[in-house]
């Protein structure tokens, strides 16, 4: 129990340092476009009520969870396919470096052409975007099994899909979990660089309305807003990972110890 409390001690500490600076620093500002954050907070409690956070919150999240979980599936599915196959892997090898050094909102404009501007463009975005470090972390991982781990299963007659569920997924998690985690950050940040495109709803498409109509506290609290919702999804990951990577937390500890 103390450890936890400590754990979370730390992860709050900074934050709350940060925020109370800003809070001090920022009292009496006169600066139309840094106004203080007491005013922003009450813009905050004003702005964010049920009825936006179900009109534009609850959208984008939900674009969130849709294009994360596709990009989730497609790119572990590809990993372990290429991861392997040692000759696919090196046929596509040069395509998936190509396609990974583009930057996702530099095609929206393309994007919009064939997938339209409502949800599915959104989606797409967020897919493109997530499924290259959950692919190339798969592939790395998958490559990073122990052959001799694989040749004791093959010799227990584990082969097929037994074989990827019981030995090749579980020895390539460790970095299969770093991919997903790289991936919910740009989520999040494609999330709301596609709302800014043709958007009726959205934190993004309310942010950048904000600025447009010079609201600039209700901006602000926007943009707390996202950054609140960025750090709740970052520690329920951590959580899910903590909990699904138990067995290689305690291997690394006895390590550790060793």
């Amino acid at each position: 129990m103390n450890d936890i409390l400590k754990k979370v001690g730390l992860a709050v500490a900074l934050p709350l340092v940060l925020f109370v600076g800003w809070y001090v620093f920022s009292a009496g500002s006169t600066n139309f476009y840094a106004p203080p954050l007491s005013e922003i907070l009450t813009a905050f409690g004003d702005t964010w009520q049920a009825e936006r956070l179900k009109a534009d919150v609850l959208p984008s999240l939900l674009r969130l969870f849709a294009g994360y979980l596709l990009a989730a599936l497609i790119g572990v599915g590809l990993g372990v396919a290429i991861g392997l196959n040692r000759r696919l892997r090196a046929t596509l090898e040069p395509v998936l470096e190509f396609f990974r050094a583009i930057p996702p909102p530099v095609l929206v404009p393309v994007i919009m052409l064939f997938a339209g501007i409502g949800n599915g463009m959104k989606v797409t975005v967020i897919v493109f975007g997530c499924i290259w470090p959950i692919l190339l972390n798969t592939v790395e991982g998958v490559r990073a099994v122990d052959s001799v781990v694989l040749d004791t299963a093959r010799s227990y007659g584990v082969n097929g899909s037994a074989r990827i569920t019981h030995v090749v997924l579980p020895s390539a998690a460790p970095q299969i979990a770093a991919g997903l985690r790289q991936a919910l950050s740009i989520a999040i940040i494609l999330m709301v660089i596609s709302e800014m495109f043709a958007a009726s709803n959205g934190l993004g498409f309310t942010i950048v309305q904000f600025q447009r109509s010079f609201a600039i506290p209700e901006m602000w609290s926007g943009i707390i807003l996202l950054g609140l919702l960025g750090f709740v999804l970052s520690l329920l990951f951590r959580l899910a990972e903590r909990r699904a990577l138990r067995w290689y937390e305690g291997l690394r500890a006895a390590q550790r110890a060793g």
